[in-house]
């Protein structure tokens, strides 16, 4: 992938506002950027759902939370809660974290139990399972992403951005590969530049997690104001 145009990039950003000390003023200039820029969605905290449904009305920005954020040791029962409660808030899609010890632990059904109860509690808004790749080995990975998939959520996702590492490019490619075409791929977790969303979305991602979308989406519209003003000279030499 060379380039992607600045609509269609936007197109794939989950704008991501989780920062606990994040203050209202901040949140609030982050749901401006996203709102500019267009991006698909943002994921804020639990308690600044029904906010930012309320500030983002009208935009097209849709409104995402996370679940068992960030370590994924909550009870089963307490993701459903958080669910039931951020479907009530008004959010749209859920990025759970996965039980991220009993993954390693080789605890493979109660993994899946996990996942299978949140995306029942979503009933059928969209749900992505984080693995903390940095946490992981790559079998870890590879078989987290299928108990993602047995598990019945729509993505797999790399990492919170909170455990010292996010996304890289053979690991999007390992998820990419550990799981079948209706589970989706999401990185998120160090993308910060236009040339790094090009590179995970050629490794077979297709949504990406960022609190950098501005600085993303501002490289892609001046490499369409490059190649507009190239076809401009193209054409007219013809």
């Amino acid at each position: 992938m060379s380039t992607i145009s600045e609509r269609a990039l936007a197109a794939t950003i989950d704008h991501a506002i989780l920062k606990p000390e994040l203050t209202r003023a901040d949140v609030d200039a982050e749901l401006d950027i996203a709102a500019e820029w267009g991006v698909f969605s943002v994921c804020v905290r639990p308690s600044d759902i029904s906010y930012a449904v309320q500030r983002l009305a009208g935009t097209g920005v849709n409104v995402g939370t996370v679940i068992g954020f960030p370590h994924g040791t909550t009870s089963t029962a307490a993701k459903v809660a958080e669910v039931q409660q951020a479907l009530a808030d008004g959010a749209v899609e859920f990025d759970m974290v996965i039980n991220i010890g009993a993954l390693r632990s080789g605890f493979d059904d109660a993994v899946v139990a996990d996942i299978a109860a949140v995306v029942a509690a979503a009933s059928g808004k969209v749900t992505k399972v984080i693995l903390e790749t940095s946490l992981l080995d790559e079998e870890q990975i590879a078989r987290g992403s299928r108990l993602t998939e047995t598990g019945g959520a729509d993505f797999v996702k790399t990492s919170t951005g909170f455990a010292g590492g996010g996304a890289t490019v053979p690991h999007v490619e390992l998820m990419r590969a550990s799981v079948g075409p209706d589970v989706q791929v999401k990185a998120s977790g160090g993308v910060r530049s236009y040339a790094d969303a090009l590179a995970m979305l050629a490794a077979g991602a297709t949504r990406l997690g960022t609190s950098g979308s501005a600085v993303i989406l501002g490289e892609a519209r001046r490499v369409d104001a490059g190649e507009r003003a190239t076809g401009a000279v193209d054409a007219a030499s013809y």
